[in-house]
Formats: structure tokens, C-alpha cells, sequence
């Protein structure tokens, strides 16, 4: 995947001033008419900006009822896949198992007379099943790799680059779109450790891009389609949780990089209205917006918290674990398998199915196991006796062997050329992990009801709920791979509407944060940014230790401000083939008067050649005279058929091309000795496509995001993670430890040293 360009935030906010003064300035001369016709010229411009103001809103809806309906097809045909797997409905072929057999308890072994197993003999049934896998993960990676690339992956990577200025042409195209929300339920019916909540996100940020894109308003504004897209964003995680809240804070913590009132605002309408619109459809017939959604009504004691640190520790050390493996696989599939997407898919979804059917935890959908895990054993979630004290301990390793497979399947699954996400994956490990650990401290409890820590629950109560340990789990695992914190507890407080279990996820997110700051451990998103070089700066701030000159350009290309003819411009854009030109008054001083980008500046040329019959010889002037001033002759040209006037030339009668109306005569510029802490807030919090170096008013260089993440931080406390990242060998992880143990030493060596001679 390539990056075409990138977005100038600075040049579109002058712009998009430019286009706000325009209007106004039409509405107000609309409304300086004769008296007779005041008051209807009046109505009419209020009018006008009734409607300027309501637009966004009126996209911001269709967008969420978009994603809503969306989500809610999606659910509905990956269930039936799912179950399709399994046998059929005699009612009706278009029926899953749970509308077939409404009197079906949760136990798939137990059905009805409607509902009929592909055969009644176990090997055939396990051949059955495996074949079914094997043909729709072959069909999804087919479809992916035939007609939309970019439909496979997560996409959240790619978003977050997206929305912090970086444009890939066609990754939130039509059919990127068509073809995910097509293969989406494909792949989850195939088994896949893979989960549809982060492709979802990707899918509604193509259903925001598109929308947005039939208005005028937001096609030529990239600031205006940069909020469109991250209100999608939060609509696809409200959808995928049933969180509209979880997903508007999302949107802040994880995706968008700048995040102002206005866009919270858009992101919440259209996060309500998804999820309204999914609430209204009710795909799953329950009443729910999600299949593993539960409600509980016990409260929690004061010492289990030692076990709810249990959970976040192993939260932490997931997350750790399976991006450090994964990134090896990754760099695997990269150098061997780039060009066997679709019989890695095929193969990877037969051992999953092969391994997972005799697990009745791995044999059934994710979302559908959570929705188990989660249940109190009171409330129906006896599953095939998973609440019978006589099955505990065959419980306890059933769970435990599905939390160590599925890991295993998930590191070397997600990143495989289908739409793969990591969300309820890790949300399944740690839910059978968690409800293991629930069932161990419950079977405790039942073997030692009067010890000391038992003491304050009563006798004839349910003391240990250990749905709430798998829910906790899940939290915990969803934390440690990608590194947010207070989305995942608002998105657990809607899933479950348990304000008393609010204080326990904080104490395990906490505790998983802790683990994962402690081992120097980035988010999954982070890191797939990184393996794949994408030029995203992180919200982390590094000590580099070092000056712009370190790390600028100095061999530079650029335009002088007068004598070059239009000859001479053509032929040198052609050639440099870059992003942008400073101006300089001469090649000798190199005063800086200012910079053009090369797109508009071949627009500009273009349009004049067109207009005005020039030839090669006439010149070009990037800077003005004082005698310059804006009148009749001024041409504007833009994108969006001259209705803008974001490139400006003039042409004398003298046969001269002046240009600098195209020039920005105020760039940003810094010196060569600013430290690069300071460019990297400039970048992320300005968003400018380059920065130039001057010292004294002489270009001696530029910068640009590319130059900055070239150069490796300083300062940074080492961690094993991170050594054993750079080697790649457990002799490197090792080495790491010991060295990150001896930094721990020193440092708090010194501390100590500090606080003794305050206190003498």
C-alpha cells in the first residue's frame, strides 16, 4: 500500500476561511437589494443559512442510519453462516438455529425436531464442518484479492493514518466497502480467530467517506471529511458493542489525532442514530445490540480485588505476548506467504476448524461463547454444565486449553488477507481465561466457606459470580492489545448497564496498563503502523536529543522568484517530482519568500495555457511587485470548477505569468537549532505538510514527518519487550531484562539518594 500524499492542514483551515468569507459575503450582497425587495432577500439569506447549518447534521444521520443497517445485515447473515456450519432448518433454509428452535437453551447438542444436523455421525459432522470453513475463507480471500485489496486487515491502522492526514487513494472506496461487508461474515463463519468489531469500524468509516463525499460542502473540504469520517468511526464501535458513549470515546483515545467539540458532537449523533437504527432492526431478536450483552445484578466483595489484580496482570502480559509473536509472524508472512493470501486463509480456517471442534468453546462462534461465559450460572448459562460443581475441574481445563489455542490461532491469524480484526478475539481469551480463574476462586469458596477471606459472604447467597471474572478478562485482554483504557470501561459499563462493577474494571484496566507500560509494549495499531512504515506520529512524547539540522533535508528543490520562464517550471517540476517548492529570491542568497505546492501550481499553469494563449517563452514571476494589486484579470482555479479561489495567476499584457497569488507568502518556518520535540508538537498539533529550516531569512533546509521517525528516540526506558524486539531472540529479551532491571536500579537508587538528603 502506497502513500499518495498528504494533507496540508494549515493550507485547507486558509482555505476553508476563504470559502466561509465567500459565502458570506454572497449572502450579504444577496441581501443588499432595492427596499421592496429587502424582506424577501432577508428570508432568503436566513434561509440559506438554515440549510449551510443543517447539512452537516443531515449527513452526519444518514451516515449513522447507514452503519446501523449495515451492521445489522452483517449480524444477521454471519449467524446463519455460522449455524449453517452445523445442520439446517427443515422450516426454512434461510433460518439460523436459534429462530428455528426458539425453545433451544444454549445447548446445541440438545435440538428440535425443525432443526437437522448435516449427519448423525461425529466424524462425518467434524468433516462437515471443516469443509464449510475451507470454502468460505477460500471464498472471502479470493474476492478480497481479485477485487478489493484493501478490504483485508483491520483497517484501524490505516485509519488512524487517514485522519491524521495521509491519503490512500481507493481505501475508502466503494469497493473496498462492498467487498468487506460481503467477506466480513464470510470470515467469521469460517472460524477464523478473527472477530468483524475493527473491520466494522473500517466499514463505517467507507460509509462516512462516501456520503460525505455526494456533498460539495465536504468533497472539497478535507478538514470537514476528516470529522465525518471519525463521527464513523465511533458509530462502527457503538454498533459493534451496542456503545455509543464507548464509541465516541474511542474516537478521542484511539483514533483521531485532533479532536474539537463540534466533532464530539458529530460523533455522538451519529453514534446514537447507528445504534438506534441497529436497536430497530434487532438482528439477534432479543432485544440486545450485541449477542454477549448481559445484566448483572450481584455486587462484588472487597477481596476479590486480589484476583481482579490476577486478571489485569494477565491482561498486561497478553497484550506483551501476542504483539510481540504476531509482529514475528507478520514479518514471516511478509517475506514468504505475500503471494499466498488465499491458501494461508484456506489453511489457517482448516486447523482452526479441525483443532477447535472438539473444544466446545472454540467449536462455537466468539461472540456467541462470550454471551455464555458472561451468563450467571442462575440466568440460563449452564452451558453443556458449566456451572456443575461434579464438572469444575473438567471446566477449568477445557478453558485453559482454550485460552492457550486460541492465542496461539490469534497471533498467527489476524493479518491474513481477509478483514480480520483483534477486538473480540482477545475480548474470547480473556473471558475463558477470566472465567476460569472465577471458577477456581468459586470452587475456593465452596471447599473453604469459613476461612478468612470467605468470611464475609453470606450462607445462603452466591458468593463468587464467575461471570464477572469473564467478564473482567475480557476487559483486561481487550486493554493489553490495544492500549486504551477508559473507552473499554465505558464500553463494558453499557455492555453489562452494572454500575457496581464500574470500581473492579478500573482496578484490572488499571493494573493491565501498569503491566504494559512496565514492559514497554505499544498498541496493536501502533505497531502494525509501524511495521508497515506508515509516516503516523504517536500521541507518546520521545526525548530525541537532537536539533531540526540532524534530520533535515538540505538538498533541496526550489523556485527562483523571478527569470525562470514558463519553460523552465515545467520542465523542472516534471522533473524533481515532489510534494512542494520553496521560493527564494536567488540561488545564491537563498532569502526564502515563500513556498507552492506542485499540485497547485500545475493546476494554475494549466489552466492559463488553456485560457490564454502563452507560450514557452513568457515569464514567470512567484513574488509580487509593490505596484501588484487584485483586480478584474485575476482567474480562479480549483477543483471544484472554479467556484473557489484557491489558485490565483495574472497575466500582463507584457507576456509575464505571475504566479504568486498561488504562493504562500507566510510559510512555516523554524531554525536550525530548534530541538526536535518541538517540531514533533508542531506537526501533530498544526498539521503541516512541511516545515522549512531558515537561519536569518536563508533556506538552508526542510522537514517533513518522514525525516522525523527516521531518527530512533532517545532517552526512552528500556524494557525487555523492546529488546527482545530489536534481536528478535530470547538472548535479546534476557539481555534486555537484566539491563532494564539495573535502569529500575539506578533510578530508584537515585531516589532514594534524593529523598535522604531532603530529609536531612
Amino acid at each position: 500500500m502506497s502513500l499518495d500524499t498528504t494533507i496540508d492542514w494549515i493550507e485547507d483551515s486558509i482555505l476553508e476561511r476563504s470559502r466561509r468569507l465567500r459565502e458570506a459575503q454572497d449572502m450579504h450582497a444577496s441581501s443588499g437589494s432595492t427596499t421592496d425587495q429587502s424582506t424577501l432577500s432577508w428570508l432568503v439569506s436566513h434561509v440559506r443559512k438554515l440549510l449551510v447549518a443543517s447539512q452537516s447534521w443531515f449527513v452526519v444521520s444518514i451516515v449513522g442510519a447507514g452503519i446501523g443497517f449495515n451492521a445489522a445485515v452483517i449480524s444477521i447473515i454471519t449467524e446463519w453462516l455460522s449455524d449453517i456450519k452445523m445442520g439446517y432448518c427443515s422450516d426454512g433454509w434461510w433460518l439460523n438455529q436459534q429462530f428455528c428452535c426458539w425453545e433451544l437453551d444454549g445447548d446445541e447438542d440438545i435440538g428440535c425436531d425443525s432443526w437437522h444436523l448435516w449427519s448423525t455421525v461425529s466424524v462425518a459432522r467434524w468433516f462437515i464442518y471443516v469443509l464449510f470453513a475451507a470454502a468460505f475463507s477460500f471464498v472471502a480471500s479470493h474476492l478480497v484479492r481479485s477485487l478489493a485489496k484493501y478490504a483485508a486487515g483491520s483497517g484501524i491502522p490505516e485509519i488512524k493514518c487517514i485522519l491524521s492526514g495521509f491519503i490512500m487513494q481507493g481505501f475508502l472506496g466503494f469497493w473496498t466497502f462492498f467487498i468487506k461487508s460481503l467477506t466480513l461474515p464470510l470470515v467469521i463463519a469460517s472460524g477464523l480467530s478473527v472477530g468483524k468489531e475493527g473491520p466494522s469500524v473500517h466499514v463505517a468509516c467507507t460509509i462516512g467517506s462516501l456520503v460525505a463525499g455526494m456533498f460539495g460542502r465536504f468533497s472539497r473540504s478535507q478538514s470537514k471529511m476528516r470529522d465525518i469520517v471519525t463521527a464513523a468511526s465511533a458509530a462502527g464501535v457503538a454498533v459493534a458493542f451496542g456503545s455509543p458513549i464507548g464509541g465516541v470515546l474511542f474516537s478521542i483515545e484511539e483514533m483521531s489525532p485532533s479532536f474539537n467539540t463540534k466533532t464530539m458532537w458529530r460523533s455522538f449523533l451519529c453514534a446514537l442514530v447507528a445504534t438506534v437504527t441497529l436497536s430497530a432492526m434487532n438482528p439477534f431478536r432479543t432485544g440486545k445490540l450485541v449477542l454477549f450483552q448481559v445484566t448483572y445484578n450481584r455486587d462484588w466483595h472487597f477481596f476479590e480485588i486480589m484476583f481482579f489484580v490476577v486478571l489485569g496482570i494477565f491482561g498486561g502480559l497478553y497484550g506483551a505476548f501476542v504483539i510481540k509473536f504476531h509482529m514475528q509472524v507478520a514479518s514471516f508472512r511478509r517475506k514468504y506467504l505475500s503471494k499466498h493470501g488465499v491458501a494461508e486463509a484456506v489453511t489457517l480456517a482448516t486447523i482452526t476448524a479441525m483443532v477447535g471442534y472438539f473444544n466446545q468453546f472454540l467449536r462455537i462462534d466468539m461472540s456467541e461463547s462470550m454471551s455464555i461465559l458472561f451468563r450467571e450460572c442462575e440466568d440460563g448459562g449452564d452451558f453443556q454444565h458449566l456451572c456443575a460443581t461434579s464438572a469444575q475441574w473438567r471446566m477449568v481445563n477445557s478453558l485453559l486449553l482454550a485460552t492457550f489455542i486460541r492465542t496461539l490461532l490469534v497471533i498467527v491469524s489476524y493479518g491474513c488477507k481477509v478483514p480480520a480484526g483483534i477486538f473480540v478475539p482477545s475480548m474470547a481469551i480473556g473471558a475463558t481465561f477470566g472465567r476460569m480463574v472465577g471458577i477456581i476462586v468459586k470452587s475456593l469458596h465452596r471447599a473453604y466457606p469459613t476461612s478468612g477471606i470467605f468470611s464475609v459472604c453470606q450462607p445462603d447467597v452466591p458468593c463468587i459470580t464467575p461471570g464477572t471474572y469473564a467478564f473482567l478478562g475480557a476487559a483486561a485482554a481487550l486493554s493489553g492489545i490495544m492500549r486504551i483504557t477508559v473507552s473499554v470501561v465505558v464500553i463494558m459499563f453499557e455492555l453489562t448497564g452494572a454500575l457496581t462493577y464500574i470500581l473492579p474494571t478500573m482496578i484490572v484496566l488499571l493494573v493491565t496498563k501498569a503491566v504494559g507500560d512496565l514492559l514497554g509494549v505499544r498498541g496493536m495499531a501502533e505497531e502494525a503502523i509501524r511495521f508497515n512504515g506508515y509516516p503516523f506520529l504517536e500521541k507518546d512524547n520521545h526525548v530525541y536529543d537532537a536539533p531540526v539540522s540532524r534530520v533535515m533535508r538540505r538538498d533541496i528543490y526550489t523556485l527562483r522568484a523571478t527569470g525562470m520562464t514558463l519553460a523552465d517550471v515545467e520542465n523542472y517540476v516534471d522533473a524533481a517530482k515532489v510534494k512542494g517548492f520553496p521560493v527564494v529570491a536567488d540561488d545564491e542568497t537563498r532569502t526564502l519568500t515563500g513556498y507552492i505546492g506542485s499540485h497547485q501550481l500545475r493546476r494554475a499553469i494549466n489552466h492559463a495555457k488553456r485560457v490564454h494563449d502563452l507560450t514557452r517563452d513568457v515569464l514567470c514571476v512567484f513574488s509580487p511587485d509593490p505596484s501588484d494589486q487584485p483586480d478584474a484579470r485575476w482567474s480562479a482555479v480549483s477543483t471544484d470548477q472554479g467556484m473557489e479561489p484557491d489558485a490565483l495567476y495574472v497575466v500582463d499584457s507584457p507576456g509575464t505569468l505571475k504566479l504568486w497569488p498561488c504562493v504562500n507568502q507566510t510559510p512555516l518556518t523554524v531554525s536550525s537549532k530548534l530541538p526536535l520535540e518541538l517540531i514533533m508538537q508542531l506537526f501533530k498539533r498544526m498539521g503541516p505538510r512541511v516545515i522549512l529550516v531558515e537561519d536569518f531569512g536563508t533556506l538552508v533546509g526542510l522537514v517533513t514527518v518522514k525525516d522525523v521517525l527516521h531518527l530512533e528516540p532517545h532517552g526512552r526506558l528500556n524494557s525487555p519487550i523492546i529488546a527482545w524486539n530489536n534481536s528478535g531472540t530470547l538472548d535479546g529479551a534476557l539481555e534486555g531484562l537484566w539491563t532494564w532491571l539495573a535502569d529500575v536500579r539506578s533510578s530508584t537508587n537515585a531516589w532514594y539518594r534524593r529523598v535522604f538528603r531532603r530529609w536531612r
